[in-house]
């Protein structure tokens, strides 16, 4: 951004500070259709992506005298609908009506060469966490994803309990979902939270 653009911003958001509505709309004008694109990028849904815009700046709003000019406000809103998809998604993940909603409107969108390319990577990325297990842990993990071999059989086969290999299959499926995570790709927490049962 321009040093223009950025002192435009500090004066805007100076006068915001003080309930300058003008200020207000010229930012809101100024940075939605970005913001608007962002969210979309990871909800792939016009209603909710629009929805999450507005509560960033409706958050804007309510805490504008605690906005600090001399920091980039461009920043500060894409911290905050980041946030706020983030959230929406963990939300969605255990809503199953909105799961469903958010999943097919991404399928619509998404056209064959980006999904390739996302499964590709994502493939990668859970080679690398699976290198990560202890051997056991990593043995029991491809008896049953791999092998669909069942806990108990998994338990009668390795001759340790049921619950043993249950535990092991907790703790690694958390590794696989804190590596995707750390990759801080939002594309692949939106397919955590939708493909669980594939991991």
């Amino acid at each position: 951004m321009e040093e223009k653009e950025l002192h435009s911003d500090k004066l805007l958001v100076n006068q915001l500070m003080i309930g300058n509505h003008k200020a207000f709309r010229k930012l809101f004008d100024t940075y939605r259709n970005d913001l608007y694109k962002f969210s979309l990028s990871m909800v792939h849904s016009t209603p909710y992506a629009e929805e999450i815009v507005q509560d960033v700046f409706l958050k804007v709003w309510l805490k504008r005298e605690s906005l600090n000019p001399d920091m980039s406000f461009r920043a500060y809103l894409f911290t905050i609908t980041r946030n706020k998809t983030l959230k929406f998604l963990k939300k969605a993940a255990n809503n199953q009506k909105l799961r469903e909603e958010v999943y097919y409107a991404s399928q619509k969108i998404t056209n064959i060469t980006e999904h390739s390319i996302r499964e590709s990577e994502l493939e990668i990325i859970k080679n690398e966490a699976l290198n990560k297990l202890p051997p056991r842990r990593l043995l029991i993990f491809e008896m049953s994803r791999n092998e669909g071999k069942s806990y108990d059989t998994i338990a009668e086969e390795l001759r340790i309990s049921p619950h043993t290999v249950r535990n092991q299959m907790s703790k690694a499926l958390e590794t696989l979902r804190t590596t995707l995570i750390e990759n801080k790709d939002i594309a692949f927490i939106i397919i955590i939270l939708f493909f669980n049962n594939y991991l």
